[in-house]
């Protein structure tokens, strides 16, 4: 169960929370998904899926959202690398947050709670993808402990237009370390 916990903000901001995303949530949570998609550096994804496509593709821990009262302006969530076995401990970490919302700490927080809610959950290795031109991110990633594993180049099309990604990980100092 994910503690609420109190985000550093800008003046003139509430101090959101951190909890756990119910279904409920999905609207929300899917529009600042489409916000990302939007950038057209977030994801090579163009539409954002149906709830039900979303939950079959995401682990069932660790689906966070960061709240101002009753509106969420941030989420994170963690989805499985591999139907292997011996990739069970590896998972892969999306983070977005609202263009309102966005250099406050929202994200950092998102990230901080992802990465303890998924140790206790068995997860040794979280890695991220993203586009090079997504400075924010990895910037991000990089301060809360991922390292630049390298760059993936041209790895796919977005709007027909091949796309390089940066592959960070993240080694856990608590699971895994046998």
């Amino acid at each position: 169960m994910i503690a609420k916990a109190d985000i550093s903000v800008k003046p003139n901001m509430k101090r959101p929370t951190i909890a756990e995303m119910k279904p409920g949530d999905w609207e929300q949570v899917r529009a600042i998904y489409l916000e990302g998609i939007g950038t057209g550096n977030a994801t090579f994804e163009t539409e954002a899926p149906s709830w039900e496509t979303w939950d079959a593709a995401h682990l069932r821990f660790a689906r966070l959202v960061a709240c101002d009262g009753e509106t969420i302006i941030g989420w994170a969530a963690l989805s499985p690398v591999s139907q292997r076995c011996v990739y069970g401990g590896v998972a892969e970490v999306s983070v977005y947050v609202s263009q309102t919302r966005r250099h406050t700490g929202v994200g950092r927080k998102l990230l901080d709670a992802l990465i303890s809610e998924s140790e206790p959950n068995g997860i040794w290795t979280l890695q991220a993808g993203m586009f090079p031109e997504n400075a924010g991110s990895l910037a991000l990633h990089k301060a809360c402990g991922f390292r630049e594993v390298g760059r993936r180049e041209r790895i796919g099309k977005l709007n027909g237009v091949w796309r390089d990604t940066i592959l960070l990980e993240r080694r856990s100092r608590k699971v895994g370390i046998d």
